[in-house]
């Protein structure tokens, strides 16, 4: 099993290399035709929002939780198959076909499933284990010992993150669609929240700090950054009308690409984690 897990992920990462390489010489999708034809979003058009109900299977992470608001994924958030995951998030989100591949066959195995045969439902992707991806400090929800249910969102922690966005977007015709996040206003943010983990006596290690800079790298990159489209994605779990992902590249989102964001969002992090524990010591 781990001998074929090592060739799965040289093959992956020599797949997602190519694709990297393919895209850099590439013509990217025009404006409105990110998402394709045919495919739920195309234009634009998303299908009918619907919050979830008593028995539904949500988890850790907003963006499954809108695809299964939206019916891209089975509403219920029940007996998904793993191929379905990845065509989906694909055709939704933009990411390559590589990285689509990628992470449904990572959860997989942190849940000891079989990519190709198995299903899961939602709820079992925030399993807590040295491979899951749900984590402490998390920007959008409470710490599993203060809310075992991590398919909920903590509405306080996500306003206390959008009021420090401080970038403009000076394209926006709309002023008030102009505010954004930052790789800096994430970066802080995020070690606001690893420090108070510290200060109650938490630690993350190192693969879940990755994953914590890994969903703040998503907001900016795929989401784009701009907080009038971060508040219904991180709050209702909801896709906002006429939206389409940041990324208009043919290829999708690499890993290679993303990893670009992530480690300098990560170091950042620790940068700013530094800064507070020396202002600490000096106050």
């Amino acid at each position: 099993m781990a001998i074929t897990s090592i060739f799965n992920d040289a093959f992956v990462l020599t797949w997602d290399f190519i694709l990297t390489i393919v895209d850099a010489v590439t013509p990217s999708h025009p404006a409105g035709h990110v998402v394709p034809a045919g495919h739920p979003g195309a234009g634009g058009e998303w299908p009918e929002y619907v919050s979830p109900g008593e028995g539904d299977s949500r988890c850790a992470c907003p963006m499954l939780n809108a695809m299964a608001n939206h019916g891209i994924l089975p509403h219920d958030g029940k007996n998904i198959s793993f191929k379905t995951m990845n065509e989906t998030i694909r055709s939704t989100y933009n990411f390559s076909p590589s990285f689509c591949y990628f992470v449904p066959n990572y959860i997989a195995r942190a849940l000891d499933k079989d990519y190709f045969k198995d299903t899961f439902d939602l709820e079992q992707i925030s399993v807590r284990n040295d491979k899951g991806i749900e984590h402490d400090a998390s920007l959008t929800r409470e710490d599993v010992r203060f809310q075992p249910d991590q398919g909920k969102p903590h509405i306080p922690f996500i306003n206390e993150l959008l009021a420090t966005a401080s970038g403009k977007d000076t394209s926006a015709e709309d002023p008030e669609n102009a505010l954004m996040l930052t790789s800096d206003d994430l970066a802080r943010y995020s070690a606001k929240r690893r420090t108070d983990l510290e200060n109650i006596g938490g630690k993350l290690d190192f693969i879940h700090k990755m994953f914590g800079s890994s969903n703040s790298a998503t907001l900016l990159r795929i989401v784009g950054g701009h907080v009038s489209d971060l508040r219904p994605f991180l709050i209702d779990e909801r896709i906002p009308d006429k939206w389409e992902p940041a990324i208009r590249s043919r290829v999708g989102l690499t890993m290679a690409r993303f990893n670009l964001t992530v480690l300098p969002l990560e170091f950042s992090t620790r940068k700013h984690m530094k800064a507070l524990a020396k202002a600490k010591k000096s106050g």
